[in-house]
């Protein structure tokens, strides 16, 4: 496999399971060294011997994005073991109630979402940027969701943070647009992940229908986008959503 990310230091948040767990591994199987956050300490222990022992330059920090005390104490942890930050994937996230309109949709489940989609992502953004703005140079991929694009009835939590994170996207990226930092997003459509498995039939049936290609992507898909979005042959392009939803995106 090509070693586009030698010598590169990737944080990737959410990076025990799902999106967040193929992007490392892709990104480390490309010779990056990857600092793994999730917030459950056991799964990142596995996580983490897994790649190991397939060559990969991996440690993990427990970390939960929506506390701002342990990101600013993971995210200077990564920077004082390797001496820098290059690359930033937010996978982290939470779906909430699916099924649900808003009349009933629950206000403390909302603000759970916002804490960890919304809050978090600014938490880990702000604090990566810290430290990849003395070197004036990194990449920061954030993940939104095809449904802060267009919607998804039933799920109003989970679509107005993904809508933030592309509001916050495309914000920063701006702000650092005379730099060599490059902020941009990814909004997948449904990705067979773990996250997936608590939403309801119904749900999933609505969202499938709504992807001409008629199938959920899979994590080794929405990686390779990955890779190439936070690579540096990625050198004119901040503040975009890419897309990788089956051909259900129409802007």
């Amino acid at each position: 496999m090509e070693k586009r990310f030698s010598n590169k230091v990737a944080i990737i948040t959410g990076g025990a399971s799902g999106i967040g767990k193929a992007a490392a591994y892709r990104l480390g199987r490309e010779g990056a060294t990857i600092a793994l956050f999730d917030f459950d300490e056991e799964l990142l222990k596995k996580i983490v011997e897994e790649f190991k022992k397939t060559g990969i330059n991996a440690k993990g920090f427990p970390c939960d994005i929506s506390n701002e005390t342990e990101v600013s104490k993971a995210v200077s942890a990564v920077e004082k073991e390797y001496g820098k930050i290059d690359i930033l994937v937010n996978s982290a996230g939470i779906v909430g109630p699916t099924s649900t309109k808003i009349t009933d949709y629950p206000v403390a489940e909302f603000d759970r979402i916002y804490e960890v989609n919304m809050k978090g992502t600014f938490l880990i953004t702000k604090y990566t940027l810290q430290k990849m703005e003395k070197v004036g140079n990194g990449r920061i991929l954030l993940i939104s969701s095809i449904a802060g694009k267009e919607g998804n009835p039933g799920m109003v939590g989970y679509s107005t943070t993904k809508a933030g994170v592309i509001g916050l996207v495309k914000g920063v990226a701006k702000e650092f647009a005379h730099t060599n930092i490059i902020v941009n997003g990814l909004a997948p459509a449904v990705i067979k992940t773990p996250m997936n498995e608590n939403t309801s039939a119904e749900q999933l049936t609505y969202m499938i229908e709504k992807i001409p290609m008629k199938r959920l992507g899979t994590v080794e898909e929405v990686a390779a986008m990955i890779c190439f979005i936070v690579s540096d042959e990625n050198s004119f392009s901040t503040g975009f959503i890419y897309d990788i939803s089956g051909g259900r995106a129409t802007y």
